[in-house]
């Protein structure tokens, strides 16, 4: 049996634009020492894809990192797979909070080194010694304390366009870099209490662990990150101190927390907190646009980019070939603007 789809990319995303099945879009970790990888990760296979599941999962040694979306009708029967699973059995989901179902267009499942790359070799650092969960009221109050240090462990692009109140927004670009750059950062603070969110949970977590191991002494991570702040603080009619959109690594790009727009078109300047990738394919670039620079443009962040993208498709293919371009997010960053 064929273990990964096998469709065109674009033949399954406009499939999913045109389905009315009503999907959940769900994420979730887990860090466990998985034995068998690979074994774990034919089986997920096997049994999602009877499910109907979409998404973006990656399973390592060290545990699971899912982002899915589940059709509603069998969202029961996905629960009941996790629940057989013992070092899932229990485990939290977050479910989105502002979902169109139109998350994810298929179903991929890698095997990696990391659940989420962290460029720690040290065998000394256990990942599972972490910080102390902060449900959402409990967050409210530690951090409305004039002693604790906010840190946001997310990438820049995602924190300019969302943020929790009094947060340290580190300028980085990947979570490799920021561990040492925040521990670095904050190393004359250690008897600081110092607390951690990040999307969904799973890299606050990572981080809480290497603070710890750090020498930092009281160490806190938001349980569940925004996405299930969000959702209890909803349900709970709890004061929220998260400000903007939360960025999110699907289609949609973003969910909306509050009503607030806090960021700006890289174009124009104008206020915007719309994420997009530049028509241009070669680009590709990841940047914020509003709908004005958008239908100007041709949805692309520059005029040779709109060029290339109004080119027949096979000049554009011609242009492509032999280059490896790489993935590209508008870098506002702290090393590029001192170079």
């Amino acid at each position: 049996m064929v273990l990964h789809n096998k469709i065109n990319a674009e033949v399954l995303k406009q499939k999913i634009k045109e389905s009315d099945l009503l999907r959940t879009t769900i994420s979730f970790y887990k860090y466990h020492h998985i034995k068998d990888p690979k074994a774990f990760r034919d089986a997920l296979y096997l049994r999602w894809s009877e499910l109907g599941v979409l998404g973006r999962i990656y399973v390592a040694d060290e545990g699971i990192n899912a982002q899915l979306s589940v059709p509603t009708e069998n969202l029961e029967a996905f629960k009941a797979n996790l629940e057989s699973i013992d070092f899932l059995a229990g485990n939290r989901l977050n479910i989105a909070v502002d979902d169109d179902g139109k998350s994810f267009f298929k179903l991929a499942i890698k095997v990696r080194r990391k659940i989420v790359a962290d460029g720690i070799d040290d065998p000394n650092f256990d990942v599972t010694k972490i910080g102390k969960h902060l449900k959402a009221e409990e967050f409210n109050e530690v951090t409305d304390r004039d002693d604790v240090i906010i840190v946001d462990m997310r990438n820049h692009y995602e924190s300019e366009v969302g943020h929790f109140e009094n947060a340290i927004l580190p300028d980085v670009v990947n979570f490799r870099e920021q561990l040492p750059h925040v521990a670095e950062m904050l190393k004359d603070q250690k008897d600081k209490p110092v607390v951690m969110y990040c999307t969904g949970g799973i890299r606050c977590e990572k981080a809480s662990a290497y603070m710890l191991y750090r020498g930092f002494k009281e160490v806190y991570q938001l349980e569940g990150g925004i996405i299930h702040y969000a959702n209890q603080v909803k349900d709970k009619g709890l004061k929220n101190k998260f400000h903007g959109k939360n960025f999110v690594f699907d289609e949609r790009l973003g969910e909306s927390i509050s009503n607030e727009i806090i960021s700006k078109c890289h174009q124009c300047g104008e206020l915007s907190d719309t994420h997009t990738n530049c028509a241009n394919v070669a680009c590709n670039l990841l940047f914020i646009q509003c709908d004005k620079c958008k239908a100007e443009t041709h949805n692309c962040c520059s005029e040779e980019c709109t060029h290339i993208a109004l080119l027949p498709e096979d000049e554009q293919k011609e242009l492509r070939k032999g280059k490896n371009f790489g993935r590209l997010v508008f870098d506002k960053g702290r090393k590029r603007k001192t170079s």
